[in-house]
């Protein structure tokens, strides 16, 4: 019931913001679009409602391995919270097993349920390598996200070629630059 009542106060939110926008909600093109708006809004933001631990599903093993497993080229799309505009790019995420490893299906996923949120890409990446580093407890994480933020090409400084690079290295990537330096090299970035 009460996600009903949700859904039918963003669209008229939406509705309302057309109106104050210049448009007329009642045109016939407009008619569907705060319905539109609210469908697709719940869809982008979706990572609030996922539960990190669900989504891990106790995919996380012992393993005795030891080496560097690295993710590359994840594609990751989510709102700019200062703009509500769109970011996109991919991130690049490793980490070191201490004899505990994830299936790799769930690093994409855990890039999902946190890039799927109002975000800053810094705060997304250090979500990101905190989360693989609290459930997984390996010698290290690192997350490099390279992106295109709208809100720098449509408005603002207009810059359409600019992309943002962010990173997070922890445990042995920030104390071990032969660590670091191999999964830079991996991802193309060194």
């Amino acid at each position: 019931m009460q996600e009903l009542t949700d859904q039918i106060k963003i669209q008229v939110l939406v509705k309302d913001l057309l109106s104050l926008l210049g448009e007329d909600p009642e045109r016939h093109g407009l008619l569907k679009t705060p319905k539109r708006v609210e469908a697709s809004l719940k869809f982008l933001t979706r990572g609030y409602r996922q539960d990190i631990e669900k989504v891990l599903n106790g995919a996380i093993y012992e393993e005795d391995y030891d080496e560097m497993v690295v993710v590359k080229d994840i594609d990751l799309f989510s709102l700019c919270e200062h703009h509500l505009l769109p970011f996109y790019g991919k991130a690049h995420v490793a980490y070191l097993p201490d004899r505990t490893i994830i299936g790799l299906s769930k690093i994409p996923r855990v890039v999902d349920v946190f890039s799927r949120r109002l975000q800053v890409q810094e705060r997304l990446t250090s979500q990101i390598a905190d989360c693989l580093m609290h459930h997984l407890k390996p010698k290290g994480v690192a997350v490099v996200i390279e992106a295109f933020h709208l809100c720098m090409a449509m408005r603002g400084v207009e810059k359409k070629d600019s992309f943002c690079v962010t990173s997070s290295m922890l445990g042995a990537f920030r104390s071990d630059p032969r660590s670091r330096g191999e999964f830079l090299s991996s991802v193309g970035k060194r």
